[in-house]
């Protein structure tokens, strides 16, 4: 019996839309057969910034049990998500701090040959969804890694509308992390465990 693919499902959160929507990735790639880590980056801002925002800090103590990512879970992991709220267009520093821990890895070739995707939110409609999932992915290239994005794979992402990854517009937390936003991250769950699963079955034939 093969082994199960292994996942890393590795955001940065600050408010909390990101970390629902790694839960429900988490939730869908497990039930698609996957073992996985739910992994945070570490947070960078000053304590009295989290204070300042009632949201943050709520969701920095909701969370406050998942670890940290480390350049050992990458090694561990077949696949990977990144997930992120949009900064300016990019990622958050947050995570790009943690990515930029990879050199050590990236520099023996150990950050190729797996499967990654990511997922997003932001504040408004057009506040750069697209251009942050862009940007992540080009990480990946340097990687040498297998972009798995969602496409329109299924006729469900025709409502969320989004082939670059999961991602949601959170109005400044009052629209919640909805059913269409689920089935997206359902979709890109189990694409990238069927892909990783292909490849991993391919590697070891």
């Amino acid at each position: 019996m093969s082994t199960p693919v292994k996942l890393a499902v590795v955001y940065y959160s600050s408010t909390g839309t990101i970390a629902e929507i790694a839960k429900e990735i988490t939730q869908a790639a497990e039930k698609a057969g996957a073992e996985v880590r739910l992994l945070k980056a570490a947070e960078l801002a000053p304590q009295a910034a989290i204070d300042s925002n009632p949201a943050w800090a709520a969701n920095a103590t909701a969370t406050a049990g998942i670890p940290h990512a480390t350049p050992e879970d990458m090694e561990w992991a077949d696949a990977v998500i990144f997930g992120s709220p949009t900064r300016y267009g990019n990622i958050a520093g947050q995570l790009k701090q943690f990515i930029d821990t990879l050199g050590g890895l990236w520099a023996q070739g150990k950050l190729a040959d797996k499967v990654y995707s990511g997922f997003t939110s932001s504040a408004t409609a057009h506040g750069g969804q697209e251009s942050t999932l862009l940007a992540l992915y080009n990480t990946i290239h340097h990687f040498g890694g297998i972009l798995v994005a969602p496409g329109y794979t299924d006729p469900s992402k025709f409502a969320d509308g989004n082939p670059y990854g999961t991602s949601h517009v959170d109005a400044q937390g009052n629209n919640p992390v909805d059913d269409t936003t689920r089935t997206a991250a359902r979709i890109q769950a189990e694409r990238v465990v069927r892909i990783a699963t292909a490849l991993k079955k391919g590697l070891t034939a």
